[in-house]
């Protein structure tokens, strides 16, 4: 009986939270939803192409050469121990990160924003 009441409390809460909170998108005047959908994916885009360019790559890009010159000091080791030195791994982790590097530059023309 107490679990259903606190289950019954939490889900009260989170309908009312969620009243609260949740905003309404109304279209102009004119009833123009798409006009409106159109500038709130206007102002929207914006804001993701700056948070994509100054967060989301640079830590892809961190991880990369992080990942890149473990992986060449790793194929390094493996050269002194056995005389063969494995190219493959480095220079695929140096290809992601030069693609990674460089898009930025061209990635918003292929999407469109």
């Amino acid at each position: 009986m107490k679990l259903n009441k606190k289950l019954i409390c939490c889900i009260v809460l989170a309908l009312i939270l969620a009243c609260m909170l949740g905003t309404t998108a109304l279209a102009a005047g004119t009833g123009d939803v798409a006009g409106a959908v159109e500038s709130t994916w206007d102002t929207a885009s914006v804001q993701i192409k700056t948070v994509v360019n100054n967060v989301v790559f640079p830590a892809i890009d961190l991880i990369l050469a992080v990942f890149f010159f473990a992986k060449l000091a790793l194929a390094y080791f493996d050269y002194r121990k056995h005389g063969q030195f494995e190219w493959t791994a480095p220079a695929i982790l140096f290809a992601c990160l030069v693609f990674c590097l460089t898009a930025p530059l061209y990635v918003w023309t292929i999407i469109g924003i």
